[in-house]
């Protein structure tokens, strides 16, 4: 006859086997085989053995220079609203395959060419050295949506003969079922399978170019070792050596006209959506939109190019020591003021050669300006505008080694906007008094393109000249640490060409600039899309916070 001590002990023991084998039951099955299960790529997966590093790239802005909304084309709560997936039915920038697939001349053209210049060729070299290495797992990741961007995605690639081990997009449902609230948390998740399985890998190396995400992966791997060493890991390994890369970013834009049409484009698919419930995001906007075009003021345009030499060789040599990197100090020097709306057609009218030198060259061209003294806004310190130049008086001679002169193109500097249209035909633009117009300073440079690129919207082009003469101007005379000079030739089409530090990248087919400050990743377009400009240091770039 059995004590009650030993009935009781046999029970405690059916119980902790019955919970060590639901727990081993809970836990995934780390193979290869459910492994694969996470690729949207058909080749199969190296063996455990096999495997001592595992090298994984992000794709936007890391590997490809995915194209960003142009904020010299559209104002600043657009920028954020363009990115905010819960705006649009088909989820706006990061999430509508057709922005990616217009990339460069869009895919037909493209993919022949192998999209030549849209590739970070730096990350791209590293990519066919992970590729080379035999005992390295090669690994593409990105929160792009797997349904939509799946073949897209797996089409640029394979176009440069790029051979990753695995293809990672972001499901609707992981393997085992998972839902993921935003990339980050998918990302995690990703690679804690990769590691898990590959359980003898000793090193992993992650290229990531945003800051937020770099942090995230450095204080995951943190943790992940952790409960390696304290035997809290599903899993019995020994902790993985980590190097999270951080990647400058480059900054890319589409065509101007292309991107206004592919913006009007998503807007006429939201709208068919709103009429087709069938089609319909549920989380998206239940209003309409349009584009709205703002003339922010009439000038002188001058080009990228001259901007630049007004700034380095007649603003440069006279700054402060150390403010040339302030961001207080925003730089202009890209038109001769006209007026601070759009112009008159009389104004446009008798606008013809003239010379900025004090006075015109020849002497007897009349000048058609609403400021006194024609000139040059070349920057800016806060709290100071561009019409605080109309205040200056002592003016004084710029030596004859440092005159310029050039030519012009008569232009308006627009921006665009996507305001929320109504049934009863009411518009919102966003802001604290709508019905008036926000006063909005102009920035430095502007993005030249065609007109008649696009329809479908309120506005025609931005910078667009006129067909007027172009205009020859000298520069003469400043004011110490304000001067008014002036040179340039307005083409009327920048094709971002140049080539200004690592965030610069002329693509000849888009433009580039400085990195973008409404630059959001895939998390980041959950929520508000009240991303106004605050401000940057346009010389050295904009910081990349968010």
């Amino acid at each position: 006859m059995r004590s009650a001590k030993t009935v009781v002990s046999e029970k405690l023991a059916r119980i902790g086997t019955a919970a060590t084998m639901s727990t081993t039951q809970r836990q995934p099955p780390y193979t290869v085989t459910a492994l694969k299960r996470w690729s949207v790529g058909a080749k199969t997966l190296p063996d455990v053995s096999q495997i001592r590093s595992i090298h994984v790239y992000d794709f936007d802005n890391t590997l490809f220079l995915s194209p960003l909304p142009n904020p010299q084309l559209w104002n600043g709560q657009t920028i954020g609203l363009l990115q905010t997936e819960e705006s649009f039915a088909n989820g706006g920038w990061w999430h509508d395959p057709n922005l990616l697939s217009a990339t460069g001349q869009g895919m037909d053209i493209e993919e022949p060419r192998k999209w030549k210049g849209w590739w970070n060729e730096n990350i791209l070299r590293l990519v066919q050295l992970s590729m080379e290495q035999k005992d390295a797992l090669t690994i593409l990741l990105t929160g792009r949506g797997e349904a939509r961007f799946s073949e897209i995605i797996k089409r640029m690639v394979a176009s440069k003969n790029l051979d990753f081990d695995m293809i990672g997009l972001k499901p609707e449902v992981g393997p085992s079922g998972q839902k993921f609230s935003s990339t980050a948390a998918f990302k995690q998740k990703f690679l804690e399978d990769v590691i898990h399985t590959y359980e003898q890998a000793e090193d992993i190396r992650v290229y990531e170019d945003r800051p937020k995400h770099v942090k995230m992966f450095r204080d995951y791997f943190e943790r992940m070792n952790t409960a390696f060493q304290t035997n809290e890991a599903p899993v019995s390994r020994k902790p993985i050596n980590s190097e999270v890369i951080h990647v400058a970013e480059g900054t890319t834009y589409l065509e101007p006209g292309i991107e206004v049409a592919e913006v009007q484009r998503m807007i006429n698919s939201h709208h068919l959506a709103l009429r087709s419930p069938g089609l319909k995001n549920s989380k998206s906007s239940l209003a309409g939109f349009r584009i709205k075009k703002t003339v922010l003021y009439t000038g002188y345009l001058i080009s990228k190019e001259d901007q630049m030499r007004l700034i380095q060789e007649v603003l440069g040599p006279i700054l402060p020591q150390g403010l040339a990197d302030s961001k207080d100090l925003k730089y202009t020097a890209n038109n001769i003021m006209i007026a601070p709306r759009p112009a008159s057609k009389q104004i446009l009218d008798r606008i013809g050669v003239w010379a900025a030198r004090v006075q015109p060259i020849p002497p007897n061209t009349q000048i058609h300006s609403e400021n006194s003294v024609p000139l040059v806004v070349l920057a800016c310190r806060k709290p100071a505008r561009p019409v605080d130049a109309s205040f200056i008086q002592n003016w004084h001679p710029v030596p004859a080694e440092m005159a310029m002169t050039f030519e012009t193109e008569i232009g308006e500097k627009e921006v665009l906007s996507v305001e929320e249209t109504y049934s009863n035909g009411w518009s919102n633009s966003y802001g604290k008094n709508n019905k008036k117009r926000s006063r909005q300073q102009y920035d430095d440079g502007s993005s030249y393109y065609q007109a008649g690129q696009y329809g479908g919207f309120d506005g025609q082009s931005q910078d667009q000249p006129h067909g007027y003469h172009s205009s020859h101007h000298h520069h003469h005379h400043h004011d110490g640490p304000r001067r008014g000079s002036q040179r340039g030739r307005g083409r009327g089409n920048q094709r971002g060409r140049g080539n200004i530090g690592r965030g610069n990248r002329g693509r000849g087919r888009g433009g580039a600039g400085p990195a973008n400050p409404y630059y959001k990743s895939l998390d980041d377009s959950i929520g508000g899309y009240d991303n106004t400009y605050s401000g940057g240091n346009q010389a050295g770039g904009y910081p990349m916070d968010y």
